[in-house]
């Protein structure tokens, strides 16, 4: 997991100003336009500058880039972007204020303004089951800012439907300039029975009254396999069984040691509406044994 601070070599609590010197220092240095550059640590500069300089991704990195989130986490994805090189904040006023970037760029090259290419934004559509565990993706850029390209996507699991994942360096790329960013907005198709609620799947099952009364098994499908379920007799209606395991993976940086969330399912007493001469006659008994 990157440490944006460190990468900066700035401590936690640096004011916005010692945080551009050190960018600037970094990007002096890094700069692959420049004799003895290094493409990628000028990336990775670029992207902790890109956090650490925004108030707001600054807070929520503090709050869940080291620890991880518990519940929800960074931008509501559940784990953390900056071990995926991703922002999930959203492709409106995502990154840094190029104007700010171009001025320290500028003076990098002796005053000579250095342009940054524009973001491109594409879409990607996802299964629910790749949503949960991660996919891999490819799309081809083809655009008047781009020559055709085709470019790799990882998704990280666990990713929930509208997120954006930026693909630092993708976009616009100017000769003699700093590449743009690629904006991938994800959609996921919904699941016909399981929804996402943070780590855990939710679902329904529709039991008869008979087996709320006795008990019973149900065979359920997980995005894994098919489990046996145990229906408790005399269960109410409403009651949440759950299924440990089943649920959606998490880093390690959640919990120390990574996992996977859980499977609960919501229990629905299924009432006739009519009943049979011989359901209403078995009922009848029971009322009489007061049942």
């Amino acid at each position: 997991m990157k440490d944006y601070y460190k990468i900066l070599g700035v401590s936690r609590n640096a004011s916005e100003d010692e945080i551009k010197k050190a960018f600037r220092k970094l990007a002096h240095v890094y700069h692959p336009d420049k004799s003895g550059g290094d493409e990628a640590k000028f990336k990775e500069a670029n992207e902790a500058y890109a956090v650490l300089s925004d108030k707001k991704k600054r807070q929520q990195y503090d709050a869940y880039g080291s620890a991880g989130p518990g519940a929800g986490g960074f931008g509501g994805a559940g784990f953390d972007p900056s071990g995926f090189g991703f922002d999930f904040s959203g492709f409106q006023g995502a990154g840094f204020d190029t104007g700010d970037l171009g001025d320290i760029l500028s003076s990098i090259f002796g005053g000579r303004r250095v342009r940054r290419g524009r973001d491109i934004a594409v879409d990607i559509e996802l299964s629910f089951q790749e949503s949960i565990f991660g996919a891999e993706r490819k799309v081809v850029i083809n655009s008047k800012l781009v020559k055709q390209k085709e470019v790799s996507i990882s998704v990280p699991p666990g990713i929930d439907d509208g997120q954006m994942i930026r693909l630092s360096g993708m976009g616009e790329t100017l000769e003699g300039g700093v590449p743009g960013d690629l904006y991938v907005k994800v959609h996921v198709r919904k699941h016909p029975y399981l929804r996402k609620e943070g780590y855990n799947l939710i679902m329904d099952l529709a039991v008869l009254l008979s087996e709320a009364l006795l008990g019973g098994e149900r065979t359920i499908a997980t995005l894994d396999e098919e489990v046996t379920l145990k229906v408790p007799s005399g269960i109410k209606h409403g009651t949440i069984l759950r299924v440990k395991g089943k649920g959606v993976p998490y880093s390690q940086s959640v919990s120390g040691k990574g996992g996977r969330g859980d499977l609960y399912v919501r229990v629905h007493i299924q009432i006739p509406e009519k009943l049979s001469k011989e359901a209403k006659k078995a009922v009848e008994e029971l009322k009489k044994l007061g049942l």
